[in-house]
Order: structure tokens, then C-alpha cells, then sequence
């Protein structure tokens, strides 16, 4: 098969989606496919006319990759690619979105509050809490503050990298990840950052963070049935990856959805894979079906 993985793009993510896509291309040459890495320039189109792909594995993370953009472009084009549509990334992109359908679902979601550029930062009383891009990935520019003072400094921080800014209650328990593939729950990582927040650095740090796959098969199955429904609520199709906090009692919260989780040497999803049985090559091959 001829595949394009485009990698790379304009986000804050950029070298992480650069390691994905990189991963994935060495693991589809190895399979025998003919494979071009192609970047995300403005003169996307006209090479992928010239390559005639027979599909397009997307490896992009954040703004323009996974938001909806670039499957836009694709669709119009008429090249099949992998991952979700252009609904279902745009939803999940935005986390505020997202969480508005969940509360909608009655699915549970931490209590938040969204603060657009230009608008105040209300009177917050659930601290600590939580402050994040509602359109980024990979825990970039998140923070947890714990007074309003702190809370007004990091929603104006943050104004420099995105125009829609999250604040969420801070759940005290533990991160769990759940990872789909073509419609099927993947075994359940409880995340274990050793500095006490999964933050951006925790990712991308060897040994900065334990993983461990959650042994409490009722709760195993309760987030695993969660993130499944997750997945089919926001339309996501091959493969996605849902983020939880599981609080003291028990109870799981979702965070945040992933519709391209990384596929690097510390990512989850293939972990989660791998423990199912499914290697970095036969995961491919199954997200490419």
C-alpha cells in the first residue's frame, strides 16, 4: 500500500507528533508498504496529488492535525485516511465541548468554567483547580493553582498560547487511561507521576512516571464501558484514547479524549496495546483496516 504519514504540523506539539510519526513510518516499511513522511505546509495539497496516497495515516497531534482541519482537507480531496472524521475531532479537541456533551450524557466530568480572550475570570471557589488550554493536547500549559490570585495569573498566561482557557476542579485520587481500538476497550493504565502532577514534562521524561495496568477488574470494566462510551458519543472512529481521575471513593471522572494518541516509546496506547496481546506492527495494521 502507498501510505502518507504526515507528522510534524504547527502545534506546541510538534516534536512529539514528529516521534509518532516517525515510529509509525519505520514500523509500515518494515511491513512492506511504500511510505512517505510529508509535513504539514501549505503545499500539502499539491504533493499529495503528486503521491497519489492510497491513504493517509495521520500522525499529527493538536491544533490543524486533530481538530478537524486537515481530515477537512482530506475528505475534499478524496484520500481515505486514518482516526475520526471531522466532527469527531473537532469535538474532541475542544475540551469544553466535550465536556458539555458528556454533562449532557450524563457522563461524569470534573465541574468547570471556560474563560474566552477578552472575557473576566470569574469568582472561582473549588480549589485547588485545574488550568488548561481547552485546545491543546498533551498536558501543554497546564497547571494547578490553588487561589484566585494564582488563578488569574495562569488563566493570563495561557491567553498567549490559545483564545478559550479551562478551569476544573482539581479531583484528589489517581489517572487512569483507557485506550479504544476499532471499537474495542484496551486494558486499563493507571498512570503514577512520581512528581505528583501528569503534566508535560511527566509525559515526556523517561522515568519521570510509573505505569502500572489496574489489577480491580470492577473498576477495570466500569472505565473501560465508560470510555467506549465516550468514544461512540463524539462519533471518533479506529482508535482513540479517554482520560480519567478516579477519586478516593471510586468514582471516575473523565478528563479530557485523545483521537491521536502517541505512538512513541513512552506512549500509552501502545502500551496498552502490547498488554493485549497486540504488538506496534499488528496495531497498525488494525488501525489501517
Amino acid at each position: 500500500m502507498r501510505i502518507v504519514v504526515l507528522m510534524g504540523g504547527r502545534s506546541s506539539e510538534r516534536e512529539v507528533s514528529l516521534k509518532t510519526g516517525s515510529a509509525v513510518a519505520t514500523a509500515l516499511r518494515e511491513l512492506g508498504h511504500e511510505v512517505f513522511e510529508l509535513d504539514l505546509t501549505p503545499d500539502l495539497p499539491c504533493k499529495l496529488l503528486e503521491l497519489k496516497p492510497d491513504k493517509v495515516f495521520i500522525a499529527l497531534h493538536g491544533p490543524y492535525g486533530e481538530d478537524g482541519r486537515v481530515q477537512g482537507l482530506l475528505d475534499i480531496m478524496g484520500i481515505p485516511y486514518t482516526g475520526s472524521g471531522v466532527l469527531g475531532s473537532a469535538i474532541a479537541m475542544d475540551k469544553e465541548i466535550t465536556k458539555r456533551l458528556l454533562s449532557s450524557e450524563g457522563i461524569p466530568t470534573p465541574p468547570w468554567t471556560c474563560v474566552k480572550r477578552g472575557g473576566s475570570v470569574p469568582n472561582w471557589s473549588l480549589f485547588p483547580a485545574v488550568v488548561k488550554p481547552a485546545d491543546q493536547g498533551s498536558s501543554v500549559g497546564l497547571s494547578v493553582v490553588y487561589t484566585q490570585d494564582e488563578l488569574e495569573k495562569a488563566v493570563k498566561e495561557l491567553f498567549e498560547l490559545t483564545d478559550k482557557v479551562l478551569v476544573e476542579s482539581f479531583v484528589e485520587g489517581r489517572d487512569m487511561t483507557v485506550g479504544i481500538l476499532k471499537d474495542k476497550a484496551l486494558p486499563v493504565i493507571e498512570i503514577r507521576p512520581k512528581k505528583g502532577i501528569y503534566d508535560y514534562e511527566s509525559k515526556y521524561t523517561k522515568g519521570a512516571t510509573e505505569y502500572v495496568f489496574l489489577e480491580d477488574e470492577a473498576l477495570s470494566e466500569e472505565l473501560q464501558d465508560m470510555a467506549l462510551r465516550v468514544h461512540n458519543l463524539l462519533q471518533l472512529r479506529d482508535f482513540s484514547r479517554v482520560d480519567f481521575r478516579v477519586d478516593r471513593e471510586g468514582k471516575p471522572y473523565v478528563l479530557e479524549v485523545n483521537t491521536v494518541p502517541g505512538m512513541t516509546e513512552l506512549s500509552l496506547f501502545p502500551m496498552a496495546c502490547k498488554r493485549a496481546g497486540i504488538d506496534f506492527k499488528e496495531m497498525l495494521v488494525i488501525i489501517l483496516s
